[in-house]
């Protein structure tokens, strides 16, 4: 184990974290109406709940067992065989579990822009539950678990692939299929407090 790498990796752990809550959650809790600021709060706050959940029961598996080309097994299911003796390179795995983690919360998120004020919350945490494990867990083992964009040499070191291009494509089609807001193009909809989001987005900056 490299006790340097470890430190560093756990500080980056907490940095991606930072970025959704709380900088996600101001960047997108600024830009909508002030009666639904708490709704997108809580948006994301939710999915970080939800999705750490997940993640431990099933999702890190889907994800980074190994399995087929296409999708890792379930032999890490609920954390099996993950404990702090067992190594992923040089640093724990529990800490890779908890780092990739983040990155599992923050994705998700992400798309909450693209229905932002015209859904339910029990819709978003639904819809980003089947998400999770349909596309981002399944996507997360092509790219970083060893599947088939692995063996063709594709490199993800930032999440372009892993989390920009997949949570992009999702916003993209969400907001297709729900439309606009009510009254939009009528009643203008000025996003309520800009101070909010411009420190939201320094949050994503620094993470």
């Amino acid at each position: 184990m490299d006790g340097a790498n470890t430190a560093w990796i756990l500080t980056s752990t907490a940095l991606v974290l930072f970025m959704t809550l709380p900088g996600l959650a101001l960047f997108y809790g600024g830009l909508v109406r002030s009666k639904n600021v708490l709704s997108v709060l809580m948006q994301c706050f939710g999915i970080a709940c939800m999705v750490s959940v997940l993640w431990y029961l099933v999702g890190y598996s889907i994800a980074f067992d190994e399995g087929g080309r296409w999708f890792g097994g379930m032999g890490k299911a609920v954390i099996g065989g993950v404990d702090e003796n067992v190594l992923s390179g040089d640093i724990p795995e529990t800490v890779f579990l908890m780092f990739q983690m983040t990155f599992a919360i923050i994705t998700p998120a992400l798309i909450i822009g693209g229905f932002a004020e015209r859904t339910r919350f029990s819709a978003v945490l639904l819809f980003s539950a089947i998400w999770l494990l349909v596309v981002y867990a399944p996507i997360t083992h092509w790219v970083w678990g060893g599947g088939w964009l692995s063996e063709i040499g594709l490199l993800d070191f930032a999440g372009g692939t892993v989390v920009h291009i997949t949570a992009g494509v999702a916003a993209l089609v969400c907001a297709l299929v729900i439309g606009n807001r009510k009254g939009f193009g009528e009643v203008a909809m000025p996003p309520h407090n800009m101070t909010m989001t411009i420190t939201g987005a320094s949050m994503l900056w620094v993470g």
